[in-house]
């Protein structure tokens, strides 16, 4: 993939930390995280118009069947980080990784998220992706 499709295919956001967000080591709360990695994802998506409401009616569900978080530095109440959201993969599955930075750029956690298609008519998962996200990623099939 070139540098411009990536770009195409890659969002970020901005979240500054809550109060409520940080545990009794006034740290973010290790599960929280996912919830800034939903944020970005959700954004990313609504780029393409294929958020979860679009992509109900088109017929599919999309359950994350797996995500995986590394963390390296805390984040700290009040600070701003950046969360930027990118598709992988498309083909078989939606594989979306995720990196979070705070201001000065340090690395503060790094993931991915893996969704499948399952058809809502038939409850049955789909092997590859339906034509439907390919054609609102803008990306030719196989």
């Amino acid at each position: 993939m070139n540098e411009a499709s990536e770009a195409r295919l890659r969002h970020s956001v901005e979240v500054e930390i809550p109060f409520h967000d940080v545990d009794m080591m006034e740290v973010v709360w290790h599960g929280h995280y996912l919830k800034y990695c939903e944020l970005a994802r959700c954004a990313l998506l609504e780029r393409f118009d294929y958020n979860y409401p679009q992509m109900r009616a088109s017929g599919y569900l999309w359950p994350i069947i797996d995500v995986r978080l590394r963390y390296a530095h805390p984040a700290r109440f009040g600070e701003r980080i950046t969360v930027t959201a990118t598709v992988r993969e498309w083909h078989q599955r939606l594989k979306i990784s995720y990196q979070i930075h705070n201001a000065h750029g340090q690395r503060l956690a790094r993931g991915h998220s893996v969704q499948v298609a399952v058809e809502i008519a038939s409850g049955e998962m789909l092997y590859r992706s339906p034509p439907v996200l390919l054609d609102r990623l803008g990306v030719k099939p196989l």
